[in-house]
């Protein structure tokens, strides 16, 4: 469940369950073998306009909602990790998405254009960065990173695929010395640094 509370009254003013738009998926066949995790919401994060927030979920899928009112309506859902989504996190003034995964995955991707397609409310958010394409590597690791280009997930496309080998518990897009990067904690003591070189 994901609720919008009103923190003035304590209770919450809107619930919508992730478990519902599960239905039509398990029409799909599934590969021999293969388990069906339940959308249990694991990571939130507000975009900095404060009306669109993004819900990583056990069952590998990203949502993107828009905040109406008392309200809120699903913008965009789409999947990328193959295990669940531990992390999600808006990258400052832009509709970025960094999304960590079990599946030892970081994915950077650009809603803005799907966003702002569906976009309903007068009160619109604005942004002055265009994202570009970039690269990015690890520092002090062995493990590497591309960018995506022809895999599609849903009606969006991950702009950069970061294979960081461990489950991610936790990331942040941040600037460093004025340049963007990207710092994951996973299972061992390490925090990882990856930068964005272009974004």
């Amino acid at each position: 469940m994901v609720m919008l509370w009103s923190l003035q009254k304590a209770r919450p003013l809107w619930i919508t369950n992730l478990q519902e738009d599960e239905t039509e998926e398990m029409e799909d066949p599934q590969s021999p073998g293969q388990l069906l995790n339940p959308a249990l919401a694991h990571s939130i994060s507000v975009a900095s306009c404060g009306n669109i927030f993004s819900c990583g979920a056990e069952d590998g899928k990203v949502r993107i909602f828009r905040v109406m009112g008392v309200k809120c309506e699903q913008q965009l859902g789409f999947k990328g990790h193959t295990l669940g989504v531990s992390q999600v996190c808006f990258l400052p003034e832009s509709y970025l998405l960094l999304t960590g995964g079990n599946d030892g995955k970081i994915m950077l991707w650009d809603a803005n254009s799907e966003v702002e397609k569906k976009q309903k409310s007068p009160t619109k958010c604005t942004h002055r960065k265009k994202p570009k394409r970039g690269t990015c590597t690890k520092q002090g690791g062995n493990t590497d990173a591309s960018v995506t280009d022809e895999e599609e997930h849903g009606n969006i496309l991950p702009k950069l695929n970061i294979e960081h080998g461990e489950k991610v518990n936790w990331l942040l897009g941040t600037k460093i010395k004025g340049h963007q990067n990207i710092l994951v904690a996973d299972q061992t003591s390490c925090i990882s640094v990856y930068p964005l070189n272009e974004f």
